[in-house]
This record gives structure tokens, sequence and C-alpha cells, in this order.
């Protein structure tokens, strides 16, 4: 468990005990692991009219409820399947956000086959480095840019569901495509020392 930092060096955003390892560890590191990517597209779509606290609170019943986040498993779950899987309380139980799982899963391993991973296809967004901001508040912190608009557009046109552009600016904001820790954040240094 990640000790509780000065309030003054962690994002506001992050001042609850539940976002603490999640903001030191994870958030803003750039994600190089197809398995993680699909993993945070799957909770970044939960997440959709919902807060990240509750997707934090549910997601080690999502990584059993969905093998581990396995793209090639979760794309071959049928009607038996999602069903059981509304059944579960574990997870965010709405039948759209589950069927997307699936149906993402499938549009994940064709860009798989396309590029050769997700993370060339998605990287590629970016010209393969992180986009380095410097909010000083919370308020400057935009929900949606030009890349997230385009990354967005182009998800949606391979059959990608809960990829609108607010979803993906906050999963660029998760996996490191660009880095909206607040300047006065100790995590800003680390996480531009991990784009070169």
């Amino acid at each position: 468990m990640v000790k509780k930092k000065k309030q003054d060096t962690r994002c506001r955003w992050a001042q609850k005990e539940i976002f603490y390892d999640y903001h030191d560890r994870e958030w803003g590191v750039p994600v190089h692991d197809d398995r993680l990517h699909f993993e945070f597209l799957v909770l970044e779509g939960a997440q959709a009219g919902l807060s990240w606290e509750t997707i934090l609170k549910k997601r080690d019943g999502y990584r059993k409820a969905f093998d581990n986040f396995d793209p090639l498993k979760v794309a071959r779950y049928r009607a038996a399947r999602i069903e059981k899987l509304l059944l579960n309380p574990a997870i965010i139980r709405n039948r759209l956000k589950v069927k997307s799982a699936v149906s993402n899963a499938q549009a994940f391993l064709a860009v798989q086959k396309e590029f050769g991973s997700f993370d060339s296809y998605i990287w590629n967004f970016v010209g393969g480095k992180p986009i380095q901001n410097k909010w000083k508040t919370m308020e400057e912190l935009p929900v949606i840019s030009t890349v997230s608009d385009e990354l967005s557009r182009d998800l949606k046109k391979r059959g990608f569901k809960f990829v609108g552009s607010t979803i993906i600016y906050a999963h660029m904001q998760a996996i490191g495509m660009v880095n909206d820790h607040e300047t006065g954040c100790f995590r800003h240094k680390d996480c531009k020392a991990l784009a070169v």
C-alpha cells in the first residue's frame, strides 16, 4: 500500500486513499502491454456515466470475471457467458457495456493482426511519445483533445463501442499517452522522465 503523501504533492483528484496506489503507480505511466491496453479499454468503457472510484472498487472483480482481460478469451464469449456476467455483482451489470467488452475484444484482435500489436496502433496517434502537458490546476485539464477525437473516430470505424472522445481522453491519460499530472504533483516529473 502506498503511503499518503502530503496532499499538496498529489493531483487534487487523487486525494482519497482509494486513489493513492492507482495515481502513484499507474496513472500517466506509458503502457506498452496489450493485455493492459485491453484492460483499460474495458474499464474506461465501464466507467461511462459512473465514477472512477466505482470502477477501482470493482477492478479485481472485472479481472476475475473477464479472464484477466485476455482479449483472445473474451472475444469468444457467447450469449450464455454474457448472461452469467450480467448476474455478477463484482462488475457493472450493464448489458451494453458487457456486450461491448466482447465486441471490443474482437475488434482489438483485428487491430493486433493488422498492426502487429494494439500498442503499435495506439501509440502511433501521438508519434510514439507521450504528450507532456503543464497544467497547474485540475480545472485546466481538458476532457477531450484533437488526438482523442481522431482516435475515437478511428476506433469507432473499426467497430469499437464505448469509445467516445471523452472516454478515449481518459484512456490516454491512464496509459500515459498524455501526462496530465498537475505540475505541482510529485508524479509529473516521474512520468515525464518515463517518456524518453
